[in-house]
């Protein structure tokens, strides 16, 4: 992969990594800025794709086609969906699924798109491969799991609904835009992997844990991002 697309759903997850960059343009298409540079030797476009499926489906088309990147990182915070996965760890995509796809009354499963092969995108292997190594040099202090993200368009903080997605998806965390990037890659026929730091417990704590433990978890994907990079 000569190019990178590394998206991240707000300004505090991407502002760190442009700190890092160094840019070499800019660009601003349909509401988002496009930095485009070097990060720890790797030629990559970082933007902020904004929160939601639509947004992040939209960016990663725009890195595709107008800045041809051959592979796109997500990077974000989630609400875990396993008891074993603490506030602070990450979760690395196996695959991604759109929890809030709901065409049940048409006869198909929840969470297939209708008319499409594939429902759940598979991650890159490799990219996976290497985020695990790289995450035990740069975070030796937390964990990191491989797992499934599942992504709709709604905050999850209640165990009604947390339960749900654990029960019909066996999802590892809930987020609102990964698998709207997995899916655009899947049809482009690129590699991706989606990487989320652990924010809160997807329960009735969320909002509360929210504010609290999201510096942190965005620096622990920063951390391994970069490290990424100088692999790649």
């Amino acid at each position: 992969m000569k190019k990178i697309g590394i998206i991240g759903a707000m300004d505090e997850e991407v502002s760190r990594l442009k700190e890092n960059m160094q840019v070499e343009k800019i660009e601003k298409k349909a509401g988002m800025e496009f930095f485009a540079g070097i990060l720890s030797g790797k030629n990559v476009v970082v933007v902020r794709s904004g929160i939601g499926k639509v947004n992040a489906g939209i960016c990663t088309q725009i890195l595709v086609d107008d800045f041809q990147v051959e592979g796109v990182i997500n990077t974000g915070i989630a609400g875990s969906l396993k008891n074993e996965i603490n506030i602070g760890d990450i979760v690395l995509s196996k695959d991604c699924l759109q929890h809030d796809m709901d065409a049940t009354g048409f006869g198909y499963k929840p969470g297939v798109i209708p008319r499409m092969e594939q429902s759940t995108f598979i991650a890159d292997e490799t990219l996976v491969d290497l985020a695990r190594k790289v995450n035990k040099e740069v975070n030796p202090d937390i964990a990191a799991y491989v797992g499934r993200v599942v992504s709709g368009d709604q905050f999850v903080s209640d165990n009604k609904k947390k339960e749900f997605l654990v029960s019909e998806f066996q999802g590892y965390c809930t987020e609102m835009e990964g698998a709207a990037i997995a899916q655009v890659c899947y049809l482009n026929e690129i590699p991706f992997l989606i990487i989320r730091a652990i924010s809160d417990k997807a329960d009735n704590s969320a909002t509360m844990d929210y504010s609290e433990f999201e510096a942190k978890a965005i620096e622990h994907t920063v951390h391994l991002v970069t490290g990424m990079m100088k692999q790649l």
